[in-house]
């Protein structure tokens, strides 16, 4: 069984307590990995670590173009470690591997090229004041040692996007990786060893939540919080950040609409609705978990729809024949299947699936079958409240106006999907979602160049392209007189 410990100031250190959590295998259900159980002391030891290096060690000083290189050898390291982290990722949380392994040497690490790229690339402007003989002008600056808390769904993904955009703009890291799936971060910090940065520039704490991860956005040396998780945990995060007066870029769930309009090519809709949440058993925050259809084709949408996704194979998650993999850990397994049993409860009609499996290659694993609701309506829980499982409610509508009243009739605004031949129709609705992301005519499409963010309680600030590096520097104002005398202010 593998020990990790924590990271610090560019050395590995074992925590304060002793303690440490286990990391249980979503497949198998043995615990194969422990963590560190970081506490007040832990984090302060990080955080002082990357306060140093931004204030006092080269890279608070170090040139845009000096730090682009640096983020070129993270990125030619993530891709010379990619089989090993995604294999540990895998183990930690459940994700098939044929998706992880790729993405890391792909789009991952095409991350790091493109915020290398633009590390230099951050321009100021001259404004035209109204003042005689003055110069005004603004600059973009970094915050100096920020915190990234990531999710337990995607902990690599998320961290490679906090980490490229924060480094990029100049700031030092504290990562703080889910409890529930720390081992991968840890790995990846292991394996960043390889590109031989600064001490205290990228630091790892690993720990519950309610307590390493409130004790490290209080402490006073972090001056900026980047958080990925749950409604819960990010409230919890805003109200500590807000009393320390810092800012937070906050992204969390969604109860995101799939709207198919008559005149949609249904099959090519089936699959792309199919694909916008089972693949990951429902475990991503964009899940188009809503199936909003026009009445009219609704029944013949269901039918090609179940046709799909009763050809998907679960399994383990790193054998390549497999379509859906693990719950990624037990508690939620659990809340998922209560969640199933209360839209029965509430009258929804269980179209397909919604029962707990036991794959042959993974007996022991947490699996729950896709699953598909008709009957729902808009005031039960299954169409409110987010699932983050795979599970799908269907609800039908008769006119354009009341998809968008229902689409838009959430708390959540995260993500969309808009599936209609009409190119124009479409353009229009999609302006009237309330959503940080729509896809009109596919779905699932993420890139490190493209914004992602929320609307209403998914969120707030955005990450990935120019909008998430600026979100990680603050802006300047600098007045320059340039006449030879200041004149009296009392004259």
């Amino acid at each position: 069984m593998k020990t990790f410990d924590f990271y610090a100031n560019g050395q590995w250190h074992k925590p304060f307590s002793g303690e440490y959590l286990d990391s249980i295998d979503p497949t198998t259900g043995e615990v194969w990995a422990r963590i560190p159980k970081c506490n007040t002391e832990d984090v302060d030891k990080a955080v002082q670590a990357a306060h140093q290096a931004f204030e006092h060690g080269p890279w608070g000083r170090m040139l845009p173009s000096e730090r682009g290189r640096a983020l070129r050898r993270l990125g030619d390291v993530l891709i010379e470690n990619a089989e090993i982290l995604g294999e540990i990722e895998t183990r930690d949380n459940g994700k098939k591997t044929k998706d992880i392994t790729p993405g890391l040497k792909s789009w991952l690490a095409d991350s790091f090229y493109y915020y290398a790229g633009l590390a230099d690339k951050i321009e100021g402007s001259v404004i035209p004041v109204d003042a005689p003989g003055i110069l005004n002008y603004t600059r973009y600056e970094p915050f100096g040692a920020v915190a990234c808390i990531t999710a337990w769904n995607s902990p690599l993904l998320i961290a490679i996007w906090k980490i490229a955009a924060a480094l990029a703009a100049g700031n030092t890291v504290v990562i703080k990786p889910s409890e529930y799936a720390s081992a991968s971060t840890l790995a990846l910090m292991q394996a960043f060893e390889q590109a031989d940065l600064a001490p205290g520039v990228l630091n790892v704490v690993t720990g519950l939540g309610a307590q390493t991860g409130a004790d490290l956005v209080n402490h006073d040396l972090i001056r900026l919080v980047s958080f990925t998780g749950g409604i819960g945990g990010g409230a919890a995060t805003a109200v500590t950040a807000a009393q320390k007066i810092k800012p937070v870029i906050m992204e969390l769930g969604g109860k995101s609409p799939q709207l198919v309009f008559a005149d949609a090519d249904l099959q090519l809709a089936a699959n792309g609705v199919a694909a916008g949440i089972f693949p990951p058993a429902g475990q991503s925050c964009i899940s188009g978990s809503r199936l909003l259809v026009e009445q009219s084709v609704h029944d013949e949408m269901v039918e090609k729809l179940i046709k799909v996704i009763s050809s998907a194979r679960l399994g383990h998650p790193d054998d390549p024949a497999t379509h859906i993999g693990p719950i990624a850990h037990k508690s939620h397994f659990d809340c998922i299947l209560r969640d199933i049993e209360k839209a029965k409860a509430d009258g929804a009609r269980l179209a397909y699936g919604g029962n707990a499996v036991k794959p042959g290659n993974a007996a022991n694993g947490l699996f729950i079958e896709p699953t598909i609701f008709t009957n729902v309506t808009q005031d039960m829980k299954l169409a409110q409240d987010e699932v983050f499982g795979p599970v799908l409610a269907v609800i039908p509508f008769t006119s354009q106006e009341q998809a968008i009243e229902m689409a838009n009739d959430s708390k959540f605004g995260l993500a969309a999907g808009v599936w209609s031949q009409d190119s124009a129709r479409a353009i229009r609705v999609a302006d009237r979602l309330k959503a940080g992301t729509v896809y009109i005519n596919n779905y699932f499409n993420a890139t490190t160049q493209s914004p992602v963010g929320g609307y209403k309680q998914s969120g707030y600030g955005r990450e990935n392209g120019i909008e998430g590096m600026k979100a990680f520097m603050q802006i300047k104002s600098v007045w320059l007189d340039t006449t030879p005398n200041q004149p009296d202010p009392f004259a």
